[in-house]
């Protein structure tokens, strides 16, 4: 079964439209990775201020794989360059025991 990693990142109301806009910058950089099967970006539409990041793989080895990788680099360096956008950040690991689908 698949592994599920989930980003936890608190964002500061007013930095949110700037988390957004990063991950758009480098939407499909990780949909060519080996093993990967899914992304999600959810935004909170309460009063809450945690975004999560939602990846699913075939494998855990998969995941380390894109960690590891030139593209994870670069898709992260404007945390490097200009700050990061989040207070706080989480990765959360699950495996995937059930599953539906439409």
């Amino acid at each position: 079964m698949s592994v599920v990693k989930v980003n936890a990142i608190t964002v500061a109301p007013e930095r949110a439209d700037e988390l957004v806009a990063r991950f758009a910058s480098r939407a499909g950089a990780v949909s060519g990775m080996e093993g990967f099967e899914a992304f999600e970006l959810l935004r909170p539409n309460d009063d809450r201020d945690v975004f999560l990041v939602y990846t699913r793989w075939r494998s855990e080895a998969d995941f380390q794989a894109w960690v590891e990788s030139p593209a994870f680099a670069h898709g992260h360096r404007a945390h490097t360059t200009d700050g990061p956008v989040s207070t706080h950040a989480e990765l959360w690991s699950f495996d995937v025991e059930q599953a539906e689908r439409v």
